[in-house]
């Protein structure tokens, strides 16, 4: 049996300048699913996705869906991308085992925790303060500097790590410290400054952005406290939930965020096309 992508449309090009396309899968001409491609509004046109992909249920567990991704490689290949992305629910564990099984490698993963009514309490002698002006700046260039590198340890080319970094400030602070949804703030031990946390409003649940703490502080369970304050600011917000990226390897912070609760919602995987 022979395993095709039919096109259902033209080539779109989309306003933010990415492509896209859908096709059907088809087994001897056959529909037996869909898949739609797309390029990456964040790392650019050489980058591409698998932004959806679905197998109907009679012909699943036959292969049609491993097939579909080699067949949409190619079709990616020919639009002049370097490399594949895909997000997969955490529930899809047959979805994972077929991107691993196929070179694509776990990046970054989503997380997430149910929030309650009632806010942790924070250890004695520590509270979190509104993040000033003249912490701002200094912050914010430490944190581009941070996410830019995260990348670049993790495959991405300099170039578009440091473009996705700069991208992602404009996006997400264009007020700066008064950006609209946006939360700032420094967490105090016995008066001294020991972390600090970037939190806001992202599809009705909070999200955390950059949790760190001062490397001179680290070790003594304030990493731990950045997180319960979070949760009390999304609790005063009256959210239901809150969600954070963390990146693979990250053991540490991965240990941290288990031990609270939380659990993976989304895999993030990539793949370098040879």
């Amino acid at each position: 049996m022979t395993t095709t992508l039919r096109p259902t449309e033209p080539l779109q090009r989309e306003a933010d300048g990415t492509r896209s396309r859908r096709f059907q899968v088809c087994v001897n001409s056959r529909p037996v699913g869909a898949i739609h491609l797309g390029t990456s509004p964040y790392f650019g046109d050489s980058v591409a996705q698998i932004l959806d992909l679905r197998i109907e249920e009679p012909d699943r567990r036959r292969g049609r869906g491993t097939v579909a991704a080699l067949a949409a490689e190619e079709v990616v290949r020919g639009w002049g991308c370097d490399r594949m992305e895909v997000s997969v629910p955490a529930e899809a564990e047959a979805a994972l085992k077929v991107a691993t099984a196929l070179g694509y490698v776990v990046r970054n993963r989503h997380m997430e925790k149910l929030l309650g009514d009632t806010a942790p309490e924070l250890p004695a002698g520590s509270r979190g303060r509104p993040m000033t002006e003249e912490e701002y700046g200094p912050w914010k260039d430490r944190g581009t500097q941070d996410f830019a590198k995260s990348w670049i340890e993790r495959g991405v080319p300099e170039e578009e790590a440091w473009a996705r970094a700069e991208q992602t400030n404009t996006e997400l602070l264009p007020g700066g410290l008064a950006t609209t949804d946006m939360t700032f703030s420094v967490l105090e031990h016995e008066g001294t400054a020991v972390g600090t946390l970037w939190t806001g409003l992202r599809h009705g649940k909070t999200f955390v952005y950059k949790v760190e703490s001062d490397a001179r502080h680290r070790g003594k369970g304030h990493g731990r406290t950045l997180m319960l304050l979070a949760e009390a600011q999304g609790i005063a917000a009256g959210l239901p939930a809150i969600r954070l990226n963390v990146f693979q390897g990250n053991t540490p912070a991965e240990r941290l965020y288990e031990s609270l609760g939380y659990e993976t919602v989304t895999y993030h995987l990539y793949k370098s096309l040879l």
